[in-house]
């Protein structure tokens, strides 16, 4: 079972661009020259010193620099060694490059022709559409250093090359150069300048390129930020972790806080100190071999684990893993990644187990990057700081990867990701930023046919990661040199980045709705003109009737859509707080299905609430007092999960709803009656019939696991109602899935399998299902030429609605 993409394994790569032809390159069997305009993540990833030696190795003279829009090639010889050349630059680029466009020209016959391939400084020009490349994780060759005791770098944590490394979070500003970057306080030794210079040396013009004599350098201070005079700040480290102490290390785009990950008892003082009940902490361990003998590992799993992004792989937990069960509570899924730097390889090797390493900050706060920062906002939850001299600019958290329908998607978009470009179909007529949604939110900034989408932020709904929202917003626009024109953002009136939008003179502002914004991130992911018919299910977006909507099916494109069809809407008493408190939705639910008869208000989610508070909640929902409605699918996967598996809370968002897809049985096990009322506008899936089936198996005391399989394949079936009565009336027309509930994995690979006979299915692979991916489909949106050209006679627009 497949979705619709281009690449089996990595969700961060385009198909490459075509092989041009001696003709294309003015090259026949006779001497010729060719530019080649390189455009794409060519910079900071090995690209010059490869094209060097690649050049060298066809016998082939010419030059090639870095500049802000990446790279030039001009390179002169035979013509079989140079269509040699051109298809290897197609076909075997540095592992962390990746080629979007080759513009092709032949040089002038006047050109002077002679002379050995070189590798030229870089230019600064105003074109300034940067190709840093994300951070990269620790290659092969780096790590051999680091552990061979006759190598100079042995044991260096900052070892590196065009490979690996720091990017991203260093850099001051474009082109990609070291000074630019905050290795610029270090001076290269002689050693290191030699390799440096050398073209056919791996660490030419590696930038952060550094050794023990020259680079930054490591160090210990106490819980309350004292200096600590040790010999090996690592074994230190490491022997504090092993005591059961909780240690903050310093790494790429932030700190952490690391742990035993084997040992309850720390890893619960952690939780207390953060403040951090039951949200699951990521796991490092020091290779694949002991990643294998915790987890159930996949292909695509072992493949993004070891790959040159290296983010936080959801996978399956083996049962004699070691782990602590309170490492994610309640939850077969271990985030699990592989050291991504020479520190953290050095740490897991020496440490024998695996350790906890979550984001350090307190709850819900942004991640603490800089020394004396981290000493202040985490005094009392650190035991012990593992700290370094080589600063961050741009603070990045690690990114979260989940397999889905057989490939991976990203969960969240971070390191390893960020700032890689995203190429959209249209070609944006001025600049735009998109400020992305409440939650989870990421901005993107569009110039021309690209999209960069920026780091996590989090949830904006505390003055710190507002001011990291903004932070962030400005450091990427300066970074690309854009000046927004157009700033598009979501229709809710009280979200914070509405509020950011609404702030900005002089710009055009383009309020898009919710989920239509939902739809057009897969739409601009996959380079789809629409129409389309967009599945957007989640648990709530604000909807132009002033309602929370979530549960839609529409057809749209990027200029506009309609609303085809919804969920039957529940009660929400309280509001907000009946998405942590999801007892609150169970009993709407119940209330709703049952109508006047008795509903079954002994289950076990009521039960732990007091008589007094339930009846007051019931009659708030019976009265609709207090209590708006919601069409989210995301809601009743709260109230289904609360009744079935009996939980009254929910920790963190989305919390019930993953329980419930963890808990389902495997295989076929039918699923529950629902209707679909088809004579309103839009059309109203009506569920029901099944909530009262599933109070019937759980009075017959049916099991958890059965239930929620028949749950799952009920919104299955209903997704696939819905698709084939919309194809009767509009055609076959592509089907996108996004919003948060399809990164549940049986509800995505269900749907996917129920509609890829019908139609073509987009799901999302490069940019979240959820609220992360929110801002790449505002963007798309106000690229529209349909909605911009509107907005530019001087009026402010929505998304258009045709219902």
């Amino acid at each position: 079972m497949t979705s619709r993409d281009s690449d089996p394994l990595s969700p961060e790569r385009d198909a490459p661009p075509a092989t041009p032809s001696p003709t294309e390159t003015g090259a026949g069997d006779g001497p010729a020259g060719v530019r080649a305009e390189v455009s794409g993540i060519v910079q900071g990833v090995g690209f010059r010193p490869w094209v060097y030696r690649l050049a060298v190795e066809h016998g082939l003279g010419g030059r090639i620099w870095n500049h802000s829009a990446g790279v030039t090639i001009e390179v002169w010889g035979r013509g079989p060694a140079l269509t040699a050349f051109l298809d290897a630059l197609r076909h075997t680029p540095p592992p962390a490059a990746r080629i979007e466009h080759i513009a092709l020209s032949p040089l002038p016959p006047d050109r002077p022709m002679t002379g050995t391939f070189a590798i030229v400084e870089s230019e600064a020009d105003a074109d300034r559409r940067v190709s840093i490349p994300p951070d990269l994780a620790l290659c092969d060759d780096c790590r051999r250093e680091v552990f061979d005791p006759q190598d100079r770098r042995y044991q260096y944590a900052f070892t590196n090359c065009t490979n690996c490394g720091p990017r991203f979070t260093i850099v001051r500003d474009v082109p990609y150069d070291r000074a630019r970057t905050t290795m610029a306080a270090f001076e290269l030794c002689d050693d290191c300048r030699r390799e440096y210079q050398a073209p056919g040396d791996r660490r030419f013009h590696a930038e952060p390129n550094a050794c023990g004599v020259c680079g930054p350098r490591l160090s210990v201070l106490g819980g309350n930020g004292e200096r600590l005079e040790v010999i090996d700040p690592v074994e230190m480290a490491t022997r504090a972790i092993a005591a059961g102490l909780i240690v903050a290390i310093k790494g790429l785009g932030g700190f952490h806080l690391a742990c035993d990950a084997t040992n309850g008892r720390v890893v619960a003082r952690l939780r207390e100190r953060k403040q951090r009940d039951e949200k699951p902490f990521a796991v490092m361990v020091a290779s694949l071999d002991e990643a294998r003998r915790v987890a159930r590992l996949e292909a695509p799993d072992i493949a993004m684990l070891t790959g040159p992004e290296r983010p936080i792989v959801l996978v399956e937990r083996r049962r004699a893993s070691g782990i602590a069960a309170n490492v994610a509570p309640r939850n077969r899924l271990l985030g699990l990644m592989l050291p991504y730097t020479p520190l953290h390889a050095m740490l897991t090797a020496r440490a024998g187990m695996p350790i906890v390493l979550t984001s350090a900050n307190p709850s819900d706060e942004p991640l603490a990057y800089a020394n004396d920062e981290a000493v202040e906002r985490l005094a009392g939850i650190a035991d012990l700081f593992l700290v370094h001299d080589r600063d961050i600019v741009a603070p990045c958290d690690d990114s979260v990867v989940r397999t889905l329908a057989g490939r991976p998607t990203w969960l969240r978009r971070a390191r390893g990701a960020v700032p890689r470009p995203i190429r959209l179909r249209l070609d944006a007529p001025r600049p735009i930023l998109a400020t992305g949604a409440l939650l989870k939110n990421t901005f993107c900034l569009v110039q021309g046919r690209e999209a960069w989408m920026g780091p996590h932020i989090g949830d904006l709904d505390n003055l710190a990661t507002h001011r990291f929202f903004h932070e962030s917003v400005a450091r990427l626009s300066r970074f690309l040199d854009i000046t927004p024109a157009v700033v598009a953002h979501d229709l809710h009136p009280e979200y914070a980045s509405t509020a950011y939008a609404r702030s900005l003179e002089g710009v055009v502002r383009i309020g898009v709705q919710h989920h239509h914004a939902h739809v057009a991130a897969v739409m601009a992911e996959h380079h789809l003109e629409g129409p389309v018919l967009g599945l957007a299910w989640d648990g709530t977006g604000y909807g132009p009737d002033g309602t929370a909507w979530g549960g839609e099916l529409l057809q749209a494109d990027l200029a506009g859509f309609e609303r085809l069809a919804t969920f039957r809407p529940i009660r929400l008493a309280g509001g907000d707080r009946a998405v942590s408190e999801v007892w609150r939705a169970a009993l709407a639910l119940v209330l709703d299905a049952f109508g006047d008869g008795q509903p079954p208000l002994d289950r076990r989610p009521f039960q732990q609430r007091r008589r007094r508070e339930v009846r007051v909640v019931a009659d708030l929902v019976t009265r609709g007092i207090q209590a708006p409605l919601a069409h989210g699918v995301g809601r009743y996967f709260d109230a289904i999960g609360a009744l079935v598996l009996g939980l009254d809370r929910a920790a963190f968002e989305g919390q019930v709803a993953l329980a419930l897809d963890l808990a389902a049985a495997r295989g076929s096990h039918g699923r529950y009656p629902f209707s679909i009322d088809t004579g309103v506008a839009p059309w109203q899936v009506d569920l029901r019939e099944t909530t009262r089936a599933v109070v019937v198996d759980l009075i017959r005391r049916r099991g958890a696991p059965v239930i929620a399989a028949r749950f799952h394949d009920t919104l299955v079936a209903a997704a696939a109602a819905l698709v084939r009565r919309a194809i009767e009336e509009r055609g076959p027309l592509p089907v996108v899935l996004s919003g948060g509930c399809f990164q549940n994995a049986r509800l995505t690979e269900g749907v996917v399998r129920a509609l890829e006979p019908l139609v073509p299915v987009y799901v999302h692979r490069r940019v979240p299902p959820g609220d992360g991916g929110l801002a790449l489909g505002q963007a798309a949106v106000a690229a529209s030429s349909a909605i911009l050209s509107a907005c530019i006679r001087g009026t402010t627009s929505t998304s258009t609605i045709t219902s």
